[in-house]
């Protein structure tokens, strides 16, 4: 692979990379880079989370040394799974068993638990130096990166912790690279800022979109905090209807997709050509097949995704075909995580507790 193959694959589909200049000298400097991503074991799968799946799947493919940390100890803080640790790592083991039916092989990265981590010293000085160097203000506004507010540090003064553990986990790590989110920025960009004060190298990051939920954005309001307005529209395991999980079957997908915001010829904030352009065409270069009579222009291969986006924003392309066949498609891709999940009885367990916890 050459170098602007390996600069291509990395930056494919990035919402963001800060910045494009600096990972570009760091591969040309020919040394092998580590990159890493840290999620926090915080419930069911869905499938917004396979657009960072897929950039990790990417990264390893371009040769960069991928790490995964499972947040155990950062979703303790976030209140997620109700607080309970046992959960919490059950939702960490099913969650790498997605991520490796998915094709994340454990043998091709390392994963890390954050609940080894905490029991280093070096690790904690690092978190302590980090908040010594950061303003009360500065920790304030990074909460939304956990989907707090800043005033909810008033409630719960352990969320401060939070932002300076991220930054901390990345210099822990001795990271080059550190994909995540756009919510995850202002993490990444705090990173950057107190690296240069402890002398520590400078992490480039590589933000991935947001998934918007099934809904659309029929319901962003103009004004207001940006990170607000994205929490909003933003696909999410606690708004459930507006979500798609790994766990669901086929029936439940295809369901959900026929009642999903696809106006006719509307391109911006469609969840169901995002699903297309961030998760079916990258993860099968087959494409997409749309299956019509032919009174309706008889079936059509759509090879690439810009194509697809054309011919849809042109209304050649009717929203109820394009639904379907990408139920269709997406189905075929979530079906080895779904046999995966299947096989262990105990993620049923968990996803039973979850529906209790959303239904009480």
């Amino acid at each position: 692979m050459t170098l602007e193959d390996r600069l291509s694959l990395i930056t494919r589909n990035a919402a963001e990379v800060v910045t494009p200049e600096e990972l570009k000298l760091k591969l040309e400097s020919g040394e092998k880079l580590k990159g890493y991503l840290g999620f926090e074991p915080s419930g069911l799968f869905h499938i917004g989370w396979l657009i960072w799946a897929q950039k990790f799947k990417d990264l390893v493919k371009a040769n960069v040394e991928m790490n995964l940390l499972v947040a155990t100890w950062h979703a303790w803080i976030n209140d997620k799974m109700g607080g309970n640790l046992e959960m919490i790592r059950l939702a960490g083991e099913y969650a790498v068993d997605v991520l490796e039916a998915f094709g994340i092989a454990r043998s091709s990265i390392k994963i890390w638990d954050a609940e080894d981590m905490v029991k280093d010293k070096d690790y904690w000085a690092l978190v302590i130096r980090v908040a010594k160097n950061t303003s009360l203000a500065r920790m304030k506004r990074a909460l939304t990166i956990m989907g707090r507010k800043a005033d909810e540090a008033e409630l719960d003064s352990s969320k401060l912790i939070y932002p300076a553990m991220q930054v901390s986990d990345i210099f822990y790590m001795d990271l080059d690279i550190a994909l995540g989110g756009t919510d995850q920025r202002k993490a990444h960009m705090l990173a950057r800022d107190v690296a240069e004060k402890l002398g520590r190298k400078k992490v480039i990051a590589i933000h991935t979109p947001l998934l918007v939920g099934l809904q659309g954005a029929q319901r962003m309001t103009a004004g207001g905090d940006e990170d607000e307005v994205l929490a909003d529209i933003k696909m999410s395991k606690s708004k459930p209807d507006t979500a798609i999980f790994v766990n669901d079957e086929p029936e439940e997908v295809e369901a959900k997709l026929m009642k999903a915001y696809c106006p006719k010829g509307v391109v911006e904030n469609n969840p169901v050509l995002q699903i297309n352009k961030y998760i079916i065409f990258p993860s099968d270069p087959s494409g997409l097949k749309v299956e019509r009579e032919s009174k309706f222009g008889g079936d059509v291969h759509f090879k690439s995704y810009d194509e697809l986006e054309r011919e849809f924003a042109e209304g050649k392309l009717h929203p109820k075909d394009l639904k379907v066949a990408t139920a269709k498609k997406l189905n075929s891709i979530l079906e080895p995580m779904r046999k995966s999940i299947k096989s262990k009885p105990e993620y049923d367990r968990l996803a039973k507790e979850i529906a209790r916890s959303v239904t009480r």
